[in-house]
This record gives C-alpha cells, structure tokens and sequence, in this order.
C-alpha cells in the first residue's frame, strides 16, 4: 500500500485514543525488519546449510528462492485478506505463522522439510508488509505520519545490510539454525505487545464492514492459478540445470504445468471484479515497465546479495561473517542513498532517475568482471558501493511511476504487484545466475584442460617448477609428480569456476543495461506527489 493510499484510511475524527503511536510504529517496524531481514539473512549461510544437510551449495540455494517466491505469492493476496477479516487479526495471523515456522527452521532435519517451513515464512511474512503501512496510517494523525513512515522505511532498508553480516557471524560463531531462531524471541515479543497496545480506527472498522456488505469473493482460482505459474516456475529454473532441461519428462511436465497456469491466468483475471492481478493494469505502458524494471532490478538486487559472498567464501577462503562484511559498505551507502533518492523523486522525472540507477548497476557489474584470484576485501565492497548508489535511484522512482495513472480503488493492489514484481524477480535471478555459473565453468573447464596438454611445453614447464617445489617440500621424486598434476587440476578447476562468475557478471551488466534503456519508455509525471512506499 502506497503512503498516499494509507493516508486516507484514518482521520484524527475516527482514530481510536490508544497507546503512544510511536510504540506501535517500533513494533510494526521491528515486524518488518525481520521479514525483510530473511531476504539475505541466510544468503552467506549457505555453504554451512548444504554441508549440514548433505545437499549441494545450488541446492541449497532453494532455500532463499522458495522463500522469495512464497512472498510474492502471499502478497497478491494481501489486500483483499486484510479487508476480509481486518488489519489487525491478519497482521497477527501473519507475523504468527513467520515466526512459528522461522522457529521451525532451525529444527528441520532435512532440505525438504526446510524447504516447506521456508514457504510458510515466506507466505506470512508476505502478508505483514502491506498491512505494517496500514498500521502506521491507523497509529498517527495525518500531520504525524510521514515521521511514522520514516522509521518503517529505516527498517526496511537497513535490514538487508544487516542480514548478511548477521547471518554470516550467527553462522560462523554458533549455527546456521540460529539465522532462523533468532526470529523466535522477537516475533513471539512483538505478537504479545501488538495485539495489547494496538486497535483499528473507526474508519478501518467501518471499512472492513462496507467489504462484507459487497459480498466480494476471494479470487481463490487466480490465487491457484498464480501460484502454480510461480512455483511451477521456480521449480524449472532451480531443477532445469541438475536434470539436464528438457531431456528430463519431469522439467517438460513443470514447464507445461507453467505455461497452462498463465495462459488460463489471463483471462480467468481479466472476467473477475476483484482478481488477484488486474491484467487491465499491468498491460498499460506505465505500469507495465515499471513491473518490469522492479522485475529486473529485483533480480539483480538478489543475484549479487547471494552470489558475491558464494564468491569470496569459495574462491578467496573469506568466513561467513566476512563475506557478510563485504556487503556491509554497500548496504551503508543504500542507506544514505535513500533520503537522497527520495528528494530528487520530487524534482527529477522517474525515467532519468531510473536510466541512471541501471546504468550505474551496469558498471558495478563491469568492474566485478575485472576480478583475478589476488583482488582484495575492499574491490568487492567497493563495486557494493556502486550498485549502493545505483539501486535506490531505481527503486523509490519506480514506485512513484508506477502509480501514475492507477486509480485511488486500485493502489493496494499495485502496491503488492509492484512488491512481487521485485521478489519474482529475485528468485529468477538466483536461478538465471545458477545456471549460467554452472554451464560457464563447464565450458571454461573443457576449455582449459585442452591447453593443458602434456605435448606442450608451457605444461612440462609448469610441471617440472611444481614437481620441483614438492620435492623440495620433503616429497620424493614420484609423490612430487602426483603433487604436481593434482595441483594443476585444481588451479584449472579454480579458473573455470572465477571465469564462470564472471560470466555471471557480464549476464547481470547486459540485464542492468537493458533496464536502463527500457526506463526511457515511461512517461513523464507531474512532481511533488507524495511517493507511496514500498519495501
């Protein structure tokens, strides 16, 4: 839901007298923080999580995806469930059904069971979001609530700082189940504190009543519908790679489950009076390439928050916590960023904002693929650093061009599609990334061992300069020569790997740039409004 929309939803005439706004503008931020939070927390706790279960690190990856996709799915849903049965009883079910299964988590004895608790969270911590700014407009008179609003937008953007560093020390220094439980305490805390202090205003009550009286249905064939095609999905990108694509009956059957659920989503959405997803909305230019570039962006947001500690943890031998603290600059600067970005919101048209912020992600991703095996700590932030700069000049003018045109009945519903545009996102990127990491390093692999021919003299070179620095270590003639060819095996395998990242970046680079170019498309808006805001 946009600032704009929750404006509306109270007056000083109809809030009900209560606690101090400010409390419930703490908790419902706190809430907030750790649903956001999840997004990266367990992005560096990944080699910790496959080698525990005894999965694969791509494996193991499905644990943010499936969290991801289970959050865009619940977002959908969002608005109209909390016009159904209230603001407050839906914000409770939700952050209950978070921070049960966060507990859950760090109990679970194996991937699959994981993988499930992590689509319970995703799903209620999808719903908490919309509702929090909901929330916030019910706590605070008109004139207070953009300082309300400032404090939520605080958690929001300092949680995915804070996750990974969190994440990587939690992982390092206890287990990685404790990224998951240490929700528990907080959610159960919040939960209590929430359901005392806070009450629905009048006028939200009235409105939840109105919603009744209409007799509005829930969508529940296009929530079917739209949960297939996104599951169904994300289950042909992460599987596609390990059972080699279309040679496998079970991707074809994914891929036509895929296809079928989209096809006959369209126009089941289109024939209903309150669907899931206006198609009517998303088809108009405006919104439409503001969902794609909150689509792009999301993914390349995700991509590189999992893919730059895998980097530095497999390739350069960095903890966890380390390769959290990569991140760390980056997150900082997006911080600062924000307010900056929201100020040239208002006086620069969304387009050149959005054109510029891509472009900046584009020579992020340039200066990573400049990456050899002795770069330092402060290469990988600094390249964080850019895309700290590039990412909210992105996102708060893309929420405010995506507004443009929607009708005043309709904001919710963009608010929660613009929100999974950048989830979705996301997960495709992870997957995108997965894949072309996976099938670059085994081209570059085959590529290297043809140079790495014993005819040639660069080999017997190299050969001889390691059989010799073995034996010298102690090694006899033999066990040196076997030092040796293990030693080349593995220098070639670490090379194939950091050209496949590499790759993976220069995808990212032609992915940030298009979305630069795409940003020209939108059209130009009045400013000065008050930008909704979006996590």
């Amino acid at each position: 839901m946009s600032v704009r929309a929750a404006a509306a939803g109270a007056s000083p005439a109809t809030r009900r007298a209560g606690s101090n706004p400010w409390l419930i503008a703490v908790l419902v931020a706190l809430a907030t923080f750790m649903e956001v939070l999840d997004t990266t927390i367990a992005n560096v706790a990944l080699p910790y999580i496959a080698g525990g279960m005894g999965v694969s690190e791509d494996e193991a990856s499905w644990v943010v995806t499936t969290y991801l996709v289970a959050n865009a799915v619940s977002l959908t849903a969002s608005s109209y469930l909390a016009q159904r049965f209230g603001r407050k009883p839906f914000f409770l079910v939700c952050l209950a059904l978070f921070t049960a299964s966060s507990l859950a988590c760090g109990f679970a004895p194996n991937l699959g069971t994981l993988l499930l608790l992590r689509i319970a969270q995703g799903l209620g911590g999808g719903g908490m979001v919309p509702v929090s700014q909901s929330i916030l407009a019910d706590s605070f008179p008109p004139e207070k609530r953009g300082q309300g609003f400032a404090l939520f937008g605080i958690a929001v953007v300092v949680a995915p700082v804070v996750g990974p560093t969190l994440g990587g020390w939690l992982s390092d220094n206890f287990s990685w189940q404790w990224c998951f439980e240490i929700n528990g305490p907080v959610g159960l805390a919040t939960i209590a504190l929430i359901s005392a202090l806070f009450h629905e205003s009048d006028a939200s009550l009235a409105e939840r009543k109105r919603f009744k009286r209409q007799g509005i249905g829930f969508d529940l064939v296009g929530f079917a519908l739209i949960a297939t095609f996104l599951g169904s999905l994300e289950v042909a990108l992460d599987r596609g790679l390990e059972d080699d694509w279309f040679a496998s009956s079970f991707i074809v059957a994914v891929s036509v489950l895929c296809v079928l659920a989209f096809l006959s989503m369209i126009p089941w959405e289109l024939s209903r009076r309150n669907p899931m997803i206006d198609f009517r909305i998303v088809g108009t230019r405006q919104f439409g390439t503001s969902f794609l570039v909150m689509l792009a962006t999301g993914g390349i947001l995700l991509a590189t928050t999992q893919f730059l500690p895998q980097l530095v943890q497999e390739q350069y031998g960095y903890t966890a916590s380390w390769a959290g603290l990569v991140l760390t600059p980056g997150g900082l600067v997006t911080a600062f960023m924000m307010p900056v970005a929201g100020w040239l919101t208002g006086k620069v048209q969304p387009r050149w904002l959005i054109s510029a912020g891509a472009a900046i992600c584009a020579l992020a991703m340039y200066d990573m693929t400049r990456i050899t095996p002795d770069v330092n700590f402060w290469f990988f932030a600094q390249s964080r650093i850019y895309l700290g700069v590039g990412l909210p000049l992105i996102f708060l003018p893309v929420i405010t061009a995506s507004y443009d045109g929607v009708p005043p009945n309709k904001t919710d519903l963009a608010s929660a599609l613009i929100n999974a545009a950048r989830n979705t996102g996301g997960s495709i990127g992870i997957s995108l990334a997965n894949n072309v990491l996976a099938h670059r390093e085994q081209f570059h692999h085959s590529r290297l061992v043809e140079l790495a021919n014993p005819a040639s003299p660069q080999y017997r070179d190299t050969l001889k300069q390691v059989t010799d620095f073995f034996i010298a270590q102690g090694s006899s003639l033999l066990q040196a020569q076997q030092q040796a060819i293990g030693w080349i095996g593995k220098q070639v395998e670490a090379q194939a790997t950091l050209l496949g990242y590499i790759d993976v970046f220069w995808t990212l680079m032609v992915i940030s740039a298009v979305t630069a170019l795409l940003a020209l498309l939108l059209r130009k808006i009045k400013l000065g409004g008050a930008a909704p805001a979006a996590h």
